[in-house]
C-alpha cells in the first residue's frame, strides 16, 4: 500500500508542475475577454461622447505652435548658426553629391538639359557596369530595361530615379558598412545600436518626410537624406551579422598565429563576410528606391512625381505607365546586386564558364564600346536625346486606360458590390466601434490588454504612446487608421496562414510561390496602389487591398519558414499515430510554429501600416491623409508633423503588443516554485 502511495505521488507532483502555466495562461486568456467585454459595452451605452474627433480643417495649440516653429525655422534659416555651420552645409555636400549623378545620366542644367552621356552612353555604361558586377544577363537586361524606358517616354524620369537611388546607396555604404563592423566586432557597439535600428525600421516612410524637409528644405538633398535613414538599417544588420558569424575555430586558428585586431578584421572577417555584407546592399538598394519613389512628395524628381501626380488626377493610364517603370527598375537593381552577391560567395570562380583572364579581355574589349557610344552621345543629337518617334507610352496610357474605363463599366457590379459589402459589412462597424468609443475606455482596454500580454513594463509604454497620442490631437485620425490595420492585418494572417502552410507543407509549392513572392517584396509601395485604383476607384479600401497585397509576402514567407522549420522526427510521430493532414496542422504544425506565426503578424502590421499611410493619396484618410494635407497647405504643416509623430508612437505600440504576444505567456521559474510549495 505504502508502494503505491509513494508511486503515484510523483505522478501527482509532475501534474501538478503542469496546472500553474494552465492557471497562468487561463488568467491571460481571462484578462482580454474581460476587455473586450467592458469595450462592447462600453461602446453601447457610451458611444458618440468623448471621441476627441479634431474636424480636417481645425487646429490645436500644439499645431498652431509647430507652424509658428515652421515659419520661425523658415525666417531664421539664414542666420542660425546651427544652419549656418551644419545643415547648409550639409545639405550642399549631399546636393551636390546628387547632382553630379543626375546631371551624367538624367539631366544636365545647361543647355537642352540632356545627359552629359547622352542616353545611348547611359545605357552601355550602366549596363556594362551590370556586367562587371554580375553576368553577362544582368548586363543585357539592363539594357533592355533602360531602352524600354525611353520607350515609355519615361528616360528621364527613369534616370532620375536611378540617380537618387546611387546617391543613397552611396552614402549608406559609407555610413552602414563602417557601423556593421563596429557592431559586428564589439558586442557594446551592437547593444547601444540595435534599440536604434528597430526604431528606424519600425517607422513608415512618410514620417521621415515632413521634419527633414522642415530642416532641409524639400528637393533631391532632402530625399536623398530621407532615403538613407530608411535604407541603412538592413545593410547595418546584415554586415555585423556577417562579421560575428565567422566560424569560432577559424578565428581560433587566426589568433593562434598572433594576428592583431586589424589584422583579423582584414584578412579574416571581411572577407568572409563579404557575400552577408553584398546581401545588405542588395536589401538598401531595394529600401531605397521605395523611399526615393515616395519622396517625391518632397519635390525628389524622377517617376515618383509622375505616379504621384496621376494618383492625385486618377489618371490610371499614366500611373501604370510610371509603375511598370518602377517595377522595371527594381527588378534590375535586384537582379544586379543579386548576382553580385552570387559572385561574392566562396567558391564562385570555381563555377565560372570562362576564366578570369578571358573574363577581363572581354570587360575590356566592351569597355571600349562603351567609351564609343558615350562619345557618339557627346557628338550626334538622336544619341544624346532618345529619339521621339520611338516613344510608345501615350499608345500605353491610352491602351491602359481604357481598359480601367472598360472594367469599371463592366466589371461595376462586382467590384463595387464587392467594396460595398466589405467596407459597409466589417470595415464600418469596426471603425465606428474604434472612433466612437469613448477615448478613456479604449485607453484602458488597450492597457488591459496590453498588462495582460506583457505585464507592467508593456502596459507602462502602452500608456505612454497613447497619452502622446492624445496629446497630439489626433486621437481619432489615429483610430481611423488603427482600424484599417487591423482589418488588412487580419485578412494577411489568413493568407499568411494559408499559403504558408502550403509552402512549408510541399517543396514543389514553395518553389512555384517564392519567386512571385520574392518579386512582390521587390516592388516599391506606390506601385501597389496604382491597379487596385482602377478596380476600386479612389477609396480606402483600395489603400486597405493594396496593403494586403503589399504585407502578404512577408508573413507568408516566414509562415513557411516555421512550418517548415519543425522536426521531421515530430512529423513523422504525428502521422504513425494516425492523425489526418487537418489534424497535424492544426495539432501539431500551426501550435510549434506559434512564434514564427506572431512573427509573422508583427512584420504584417508593420507593413500594412505603412501602407495604409501611403494609401491616403487614394482616399484612405486617417493619419496619413494629414501628413499629405501638411506637404500641400503650410497652414496645416503642424497638424502634419504631429500626424507623422502619431504614426511613430502607433507604430511602436503594435510592434510591442504583438512581440508580447510571441513571448511565451507563463514564467517558468516562478511556475516551478509554485507547484513546489
Amino acid at each position: 500500500m505504502s508502494t503505491l502511495v509513494r508511486d503515484r505521488a510523483p505522478v501527482q507532483a509532475s501534474a501538478n508542475t503542469l496546472r500553474p502555466p494552465r492557471k497562468r495562461l487561463s488568467r491571460r486568456v481571462l484578462l482580454l475577454g474581460a476587455a473586450g467585454v467592458l469595450w462592447l459595452l462600453g461602446f453601447l451605452f457610451l458611444h458618440g461622447t468623448s471621441t476627441l474627433t479634431l474636424p480636417a480643417s481645425e487646429l490645436t495649440d500644439l499645431h498652431r505652435s509647430l507652424n509658428q516653429f515652421n515659419a520661425w525655422v523658415a525666417s531664421n534659416r539664414a542666420d542660425n548658426p546651427v544652419f549656418q555651420y551644419v545643415f547648409t552645409p550639409f545639405r550642399s555636400a549631399v546636393d551636390s553629391v546628387a547632382n553630379l549623378f543626375t546631371s551624367t545620366f538624367a539631366a544636365s542644367s545647361t543647355g537642352l538639359r540632356l545627359p552629359e552621356i547622352g542616353w545611348l552612353g547611359t545605357v552601355g555604361l550602366l549596363s556594362w557596369i551590370a556586367f562587371a558586377v554580375g553576368n553577362a544577363r544582368v548586363g543585357l537586361l539592363t539594357a533592355a530595361a533602360f531602352t524600354f524606358f525611353g520607350l515609355q517616354g519615361l528616360f528621364t524620369e527613369a534616370a532620375y530615379t536611378f540617380a537618387l537611388v546611387l546617391t543613397a546607396v552611396l552614402f549608406s555604404l559609407l555610413i552602414g558598412i563602417p557601423l556593421g563592423v563596429l557592431a559586428g566586432i564589439s558586442g557594446r557597439v551592437s547593444q547601444v545600436i540595435t534599440p536604434v535600428l528597430d526604431f528606424m525600421q519600425i517607422l513608415p516612410t512618410f514620417v521621415y518626410l515632413a521634419p527633414l524637409a522642415l530642416i532641409f528644405l524639400i528637393g533631391p538633398a532632402s530625399a536623398v537624406i530621407a532615403t538613407v535613414i530608411y535604407a541603412v538599417p538592413p545593410l547595418i544588420r546584415l554586415t555585423a551579422h556577417g562579421i560575428r558569424n565567422i566560424p569560432e575555430n577559424t578565428r581560433e586558428a587566426s589568433d593562434s598565429l598572433g594576428t592583431t585586431g586589424l589584422q583579423r578584421l582584414l584578412t579574416l572577417q571581411l572577407p568572409l563576410a563579404r557575400r552577408t555584407i553584398v546581401m545588405g546592399i542588395n536589401q538598401s538598394t531595394m529600401a531605397a528606391l521605395s523611399m526615393v519613389t515616395i519622396a517625391a512628395l518632397i519635390a525628389a524628381p524622377g517617376l515618383g512625381q509622375v505616379v504621384v501626380r496621376a494618383l492625385q488626377s486618377l489618371d490610371v493610364g499614366t500611373a501604370v505607365n510610371a509603375g511598370l517603370s518602377i517595377v522595371l527598375l527594381a527588378i534590375v537593381l535586384d537582379r544586379v546586386t543579386t548576382a553580385a552577391s552570387r559572385r561574392a560567395e566562396p567558391g564562385a570562380a570555381r563555377k565560372r564558364r570562362i576564366s578570369r583572364k578571358s573574363r577581363y579581355i572581354l570587360l575590356a574589349a566592351s569597355l571600349a564600346v562603351v567609351l564609343a557610344m558615350v562619345q557618339l552621345s557627346r557628338t550626334m543629337l538622336w544619341a544624346a536625346a532618345f529619339p521621339k518617334n520611338l516613344n510608345f507610352g501615350p499608345d500605353i496610357v491610352s491602351g491602359v486606360s481604357a481598359a480601367s474605363a472598360w472594367l469599371q463599366t463592366n466589371l461595376s457590379l462586382f467590384t463595387v458590390s464587392f467594396r460595398e459589402a466589405l467596407t459597409n459589412g466589417i470595415l464600418n462597424p469596426f471603425q465606428s466601434l474604434l472612433t466612437e468609443t469613448p477615448f478613456y475606455l479604449l485607453v484602458a482596454v488597450v492597457l488591459v490588454a496590453a498588462y495582460a500580454l506583457g505585464g507592467w513594463k508593456l502596459a507602462l509604454v502602452t500608456a505612454s504612446c497613447l497619452a502622446a497620442i492624445i496629446y497630439l490631437g489626433l486621437w481619432s485620425d489615429a483610430m481611423v487608421t488603427l482600424a484599417s490595420t487591423l482589418v488588412a492585418t487580419a485578412v494577411v494572417m489568413v493568407l499568411g496562414i494559408i499559403f504558408g502552410v502550403a509552402m512549408g507543407r510541399s517543396n514543389k509549392v514553395d518553389q512555384i510561390m517564392r519567386p512571385m513572392l520574392d518579386a512582390g517584396q521587390t516592388m516599391p509601395a506606390f506601385v501597389y496602389l496604382v491597379p487596385f485604383l482602377g478596380l476600386f476607384g479612389a477609396t480606402r479600401f483600395t489603400a486597405i487591398v493594396a496593403g494586403i497585397i503589399y504585407a502578404a509576402p512577408v508573413a507568408i514567407k516566414i509562415t513557411a519558414d516555421g512550418i517548415a522549420a519543425i522536426s521531421p522526427t515530430v512529423m513523422e510521430a504525428a502521422v504513425s499515430s494516425g492523425s489526418t493532414p487537418w489534424q497535424v496542422i492544426t495539432k501539431v504544425q500551426l501550435p510549434m510554429a506559434r512564434k514564427s506565426l506572431a512573427l509573422a503578424a508583427n512584420q504584417g502590421l508593420i507593413y500594412v501600416l505603412a501602407m495604409v499611410v501611403v494609401g491616403a493619396l487614394v482616399g484612405a484618410g486617417g493619419l496619413g491623409y494629414d501628413v499629405v494635407a501638411g506637404f500641400v497647405q503650410s497652414s496645416l504643416f503642424g497638424k502634419g508633423l504631429a500626424a507623422g509623430l502619431a504614426i511613430v508612437f502607433l507604430g511602436i505600440l503594435l510592434d510591442r503588443i504583438t512581440q508580447a504576444a510571441a513571448a511565451d505567456p507563463v514564467r517558468k521559474i516562478r511556475s516551478a516554485k509554485s507547484s513546489a510549495h
